[in-house]
Order: structure tokens, then C-alpha cells, then sequence
């Protein structure tokens, strides 16, 4: 829609400003209660989303189409953009402007992709979000993996492979994984075998990211900033990797760009190793059924099915990435039968953990949503009520005799402070 900004008011100025800062995105433009949307955004969305579309006074003869949603119900009108393929910026009032005269300041403070959801309501509580990246170099690919819902993240390196065997390990992690959102350097985009499979079987489209979002040089202090970390050694990254280090460094630039200010969240990068896990193929995972049926890719009827017995959605995804990983490991196999047979032998105390266990909401994503200063009073009243669980979960787990529940309740923190903080709130 070709506009003579020059005629413009100094608000719809303003727009146009932060439009042009995010061509490519719907922008919602708080405005008070409400987030409105101008011109070909406004058409666009009142069509996807069935709203009226109105008009704005901006200046010029004709007025400006518009179209609003409130922003206490914004949610769901952001997920429905999003699955239907578009990427929405959310640009705030930066001021109160009852306390302002004249044009209040607003800049974009969060960008909304189909990797970047941490809502509880738009989410599905039992599987991870996945953002991936993947950097390709010389032979060599890494591939990373992370959830900012739960701060999670996977790391994934391939080198001294052919391109056959290279491109079918790709291929398995990533629809084991099945990222949301997958970013690609210009290396790896020519991967057809594996680019090919994304769109096909996973219905998903690359994003090629320039090469200079991927280089360390310009982007390290940014990755260790999520991980409140002081150099690559510090994460477990070897320095001479650098095709992973890219691969994190470009997925990270992302993450802190969309995101703006949230930094901190991941406190673990896990590193994948055939030497600790089964390697199955996409073939072998799809014919035993592992977490869905081959004919109605339902969970129902798949493995996960028979043993999800889990009180919290954190072990829900916990269960799933245990039968998504198999251990080959004697000793580790063992330590978890060990602790499976100490809680079924006590069928007592089997019980209250399960009883706990019900009122512990899922911490993962509260405290993603509290870091990315996004939690709701009821996500702070969830959290306090989780809180309050912990001395007692502490307790019942003191007398465990095997090597992997007392590793747990070693590490199970009462979180006293945050119970008393928000009671006395």
C-alpha cells in the first residue's frame, strides 16, 4: 500500500518507523488498552483473524485501515498468526501516557515466532518448543537445538562423515526433534537431502540466516550471556570446534533478538554422544512406536502411551525424552532400574511422592516466563504453590537408599525465600 508519509500524523510516523525496522512482520501497536494494526498489516489480519476492519484518522484524506485486538487477550490472536506462518512484533507504550505530553515513546520489545512461544496456553505441556540451527562448513555441520520455555538445550556436532551419512544423522535428530523453527546458514540451505526432508515430511521451511549472524567474532558475548557464562570452556565447548561454535552462536543471536532483554535462562548445553544413547534411525523409531502410532500418529497406542503414568508436565517431557534416547550403558541402566524398583517395592511412599508431586505446576516454563518478565499473577500464585511442595518432596526423598533418587533430593531445593516472597506480597 503505497503511503505519502510525508502528510502523515506524528503517530502514524511513528508507525511507519518501527514498520520499517520489521518488514516481513505484523507489528501489534499498543495503543492503550488495546493493540491496533495499521494499513496492509490491518487488512491482512483482519482477514486471517475475521476482524472488522475500520479506519484511523493519520492525516491524509483517506483514513487508515485499522484493525485491534485487546492486549489482555492477545494470546490467542498471536498463536492463530502464528500457525498460520506469520511472525509478529509487539511494540509497547515505553511510557505512561498519562504522564507524557505529547507523542509517547514505543519500540518493539518483543518479536513472536513459531520457536519463540513461552505461554502456558499456547504450548503443549507434555512436548518441548525446538528452535534449531544448523551451520554447515567444509564437510562439517553442527546442529543445536533449545527450548527458551523450559532454557533447555542440545548440541549436536558431525565431522569425519561422508555427506550420505552426515545428511542421515541430520535428518534423524531433527525429526526426533522436530523443531519449530529451523536456521540454516547458507552452507547448509544447499543441503538438499536434509532441506528437502524438512519441507516434505516435516512441513517446515528453513530460515537462511545471513553468514555474519553465525560468526563468533560478533555474536560469542551474546551466547554467553544466555548461559551466564564466561567463555566457550565454561559451557563444554571445545574452542576448536568451530563449526558448533557457529551453529550456537547464530542460534543464540536469534533467540536474543527476538527476545530483547531476557538473557540468563539456559544453565545447561547437553551434548548428544552415540557412545551414551541408542542411535536409531528415523525408520526404526517410526516402526516401534515410540511416542506416536505409525497409521494415526497419535500418541495413544505408542509406547509413551503405556508408560505415562507422570503427575507433572515436567516429567512428561522428562518420560518422553527418556524413550526418545535409550541408554546403552549397563551402569546407567541399572541406576535408573535401581530407583525404579526402590519406589515400586514402597508402594507407601510411591504414593505421597505422587501425592506431592500433584500440586507442582510446571516450573520450567514459570521461571522462563518470570526471567522474561512475561508471568501473570497466576503464573507467580502457581509458582508459590510449587514452592510450597518442595520441603515436603525433600523429605519423603531423605530416607532413599538408591544412588539416583538421593542424587535427586540432593539437588531438590526447598525454595523457601520464593514461598515467603510471594505470600507476604
Amino acid at each position: 500500500m503505497n503511503v505519502d508519509r510525508s502528510t502523515l500524523s506524528p503517530m502514524m510516523q511513528q508507525y511507519f518507523d518501527v514498520k520499517d525496522r520489521y518488514q516481513g512482520h505484523i507489528v501489534f501497536f499498543r495503543l492503550g488498552d488495546f493493540y491496533e494494526m495499521f494499513f496492509d498489516d490491518a487488512v491482512i489480519v483482519s482477514k486471517a483473524l475475521e476482524l472488522t476492519l475500520t479506519g484511523r484518522d493519520c492525516g491524509q484524506e483517506e483514513r487508515a485501515p485499522m484493525c485491534g485486538i485487546p492486549y489482555h487477550s492477545a494470546e490467542i490472536y498471536i498463536k492463530k498468526l502464528i500457525d498460520l506462518g506469520y511472525r509478529v512484533a509487539i511494540c509497547e507504550q515505553m511510557e505512561d501516557p498519562k504522564l507524557v505530553k505529547g507523542l509517547v515513546k514505543r519500540d518493539v520489545v518483543r518479536i513472536v515466532t513459531p520457536g519463540t512461544l513461552t505461554e502456558s496456553n499456547l504450548l503443549d505441556d507434555s512436548k518441548n518448543n525446538f528452535i534449531a540451527a544448523l551451520y554447515y562448513s567444509q564437510g562439517t555441520a553442527s546442529v543445536c537445538f533449545a527450548d527458551i520455555s523450559t532454557g533447555t538445550a542440545e548440541l549436536f556436532s558431525h565431522r569425519d562423515k561422508s555427506r550420505t551419512e552426515l545428511c542421515e544423522g541430520l535428518i534423524n535428530e531433527i525429526a526426533r526433534f522436530s523443531p519449530a523453527e529451523l536456521l540454516v546458514n547458507g552452507g547448509a540451505a544447499e543441503l538438499s537431502e536434509v532441506t528437502d526432508f524438512i519441507r516434505n515430511r516435516l512441513s517446515l521451511s528453513e530460515i537462511v540466516l545471513e553468514e555474519d549472524k553465525f560468526d563468533p567474532s560478533l555474536h560469542l558475548g551474546t551466547l554467553l550471556a544466555q548461559f551466564s557464562a564466561e567463555s566457550l570452556s565454561d559451557m563444554g565447548v571445545d574452542d576448536s570446534d568451530k563449526c558448533s561454535e557457529s551453529a550456537l552462536c547464530g542460534l543464540f543471536y536469534y533467540i536474543s533478538d527476538t527476545q530483547r532483554a531476557a538473557v540468563g535462562r539456559f544453565t545447561e548445553l547437553k551434548f548428544y554422544s552415540d557412545k551414551r544413547f541408542m542411535e536409531l534411525d528415523l525408520t526404526a523409531r517410526r516402526n516401534l512406536e515410540l511416542t506416536e502410532t505409525m497409521r494415526s500418529k497419535e500418541k495413544k497406542g505408542s509406547l509413551l502411551w503405556v508408560l505415562d503414568r507422570t503427575r507433572t508436565s515436567m516429567g512428561k517431557r522428562l518420560l518422553k525424552s527418556y524413550i526418545e534416547q535409550p541408554l546403552v550403558k549397563p551402569a546407567a541402566i541399572i541406576d535408573r532400574l535401581d530407583a525404579v524398583e526402590e519406589l515400586y517395592m514402597d508402594p507407601v511412599l510411591l504414593g505421597e511422592l505422587g501425592e506431592a508431586l500433584e500440586g507442582v505446576y510446571d516450573l520450567e516454563r514459570l521461571m522462563t516466563r518470570v526471567v522474561y518478565k512475561t508471568a501473570t499473577p497466576r503464573d507467580v500464585k502457581a509458582l508459590a504453590k510449587t514452592a510450597e511442595q518442595m520441603p515436603l518432596i525433600k523429605d519423603l526423598m531423605r530416607d532413599c537408599r538408591t544412588s539416583l533418587l538421593r542424587g535427586l533430593e540432593s539437588r531438590i531445593h526447598e525454595m523457601k525465600e520464593i514461598a515467603s516472597l510471594v505470600e507476604n506480597a
